[in-house]
């Protein structure tokens, strides 16, 4: 069990960095919409490769933080069922959910978008718009990237799952010290 825990904890470590690092792309992003209004509304001026920045980093932050997504339980869920049900009747939706859908769609995604990011990368694609971004191969590579991060948080889901309809919690370690709305909990150490 202990082997269980560990594992479900570096799983979880690693969506939980790559999530906070990718959440920079935000703030990145916000300026650079910003600048782009502002030079076209203030001063008549525009390039392509200004509005594709922020497209791919968009696409970028939102494929990227998936997992991180997952790990703090912000994906859509049917809540007319879910939120009222028990721990263990979660468990049984999570395991099964993460066999039967999560784990194989993202190996298809991945096996199908691997060949795809190898031959952008042999081409060095750039954007088919004129004047657009070069480098579109970086931002298919973040496609197979995404499969990784978001199967292994499905993974660490469906241990936790296990774990959980044997009645052992794994509670992430997001919520330790903080409770269901995020304010930290009386006595813990910040």
């Amino acid at each position: 069990m202990a082997l269980l825990v560990w594992l479900i904890r570096i799983l979880d470590l690693i969506n939980e960095w790559v999530g906070r690092v990718v959440s920079w792309l935000t703030v990145t992003m916000v300026i650079t919409v910003f600048v782009v209004v502002v030079l076209r509304y203030g001063f008549s001026l525009g390039w392509i490769w200004m509005q594709e920045v922020y497209v791919w980093m968009h696409g970028a932050l939102f494929m990227l933080a998936a997992g991180y997504t997952l790990l703090y339980n912000g994906h859509v869920r049917i809540d007319l069922i879910y939120r009222t049900a028990s721990r263990r009747y979660k468990a049984i939706i999570n395991f099964f959910g993460s066999i039967i859908f999560l784990l194989p769609l993202m190996w298809l995604t991945f096996e199908k978008s691997v060949p795809m990011a190898e031959r952008s990368f042999s081409r060095l694609e750039s954007s088919p718009e004129a004047g657009g971004m070069p480098g579109l191969f970086v931002m298919k590579a973040v496609i197979p990237i995404f499969c990784i991060l978001f199967a292994l948080q499905g993974f660490s889901l469906m241990l936790r799952s296990l774990l959980s309809f044997f009645g052992i919690e794994v509670e992430p370690d997001y919520a330790d010290d903080k409770n269901e709305n995020g304010a930290a909990v009386e006595g813990a150490v910040e």
